[in-house]
């Protein structure tokens, strides 16, 4: 099979949703997702993320979506918010493209370092973190405030 990846587009916004929910379902939480498309939209526009995506025949099967931030110890990074790739394409190199593709994007912009979150559940993901010779912490623990009754 031939994959294609790469930069999302505004016209990609749909089926990255559809990726979301997709995960969401797999996390056990699709009622945590209360962004709409048209959230996706406008942040899109505003700037607020970026995406790369992988496609088959012309489908999207799978994507990354990142943003960049700050660290104050370290510099300039990205941010992986979510990276998934369709169940039925899962284990066929796909992630390891998307993955790639991300990393290089941090290198072009010269970002010191990505993050991102893992379940600690999720030993698939947590494998394949591990195989790409990431640093998988344990202990820092998130804190969160949600601003709005929507969140």
């Amino acid at each position: 099979m031939k994959y294609q990846i790469r930069k999302g587009e505004k016209t990609d916004l749909k089926a990255i949703y559809g990726l979301v929910y997709e995960l969401a379902l797999y996390e056990k939480e699709p009622d945590s997702l209360t962004a709409s498309l048209e959230d996706y939209n406008r942040d899109y526009a505003d700037g607020a993320f970026e995406t790369i995506v992988a496609e088959l025949d012309g489908t999207i099967i799978g994507m990354a979506l990142y943003y960049p931030t700050y660290s104050t110890w370290k510099g300039k990074m990205l941010y992986l918010e979510d990276f998934v790739v369709k169940e039925s394409v899962r284990g066929q190199g796909v992630g390891q493209m998307l993955f790639d593709a991300f990393i290089e994007e941090a290198r072009i912009k010269e970002a010191r370092l990505v993050k991102w979150q893992v379940l600690d559940w999720n030993a698939p993901a947590v494998k394949f973190y591990e195989k790409n010779k990431a640093e998988i912490e344990k202990n820092w623990w998130n804190g969160k405030i949600f601003l709005n009754q929507e969140a």
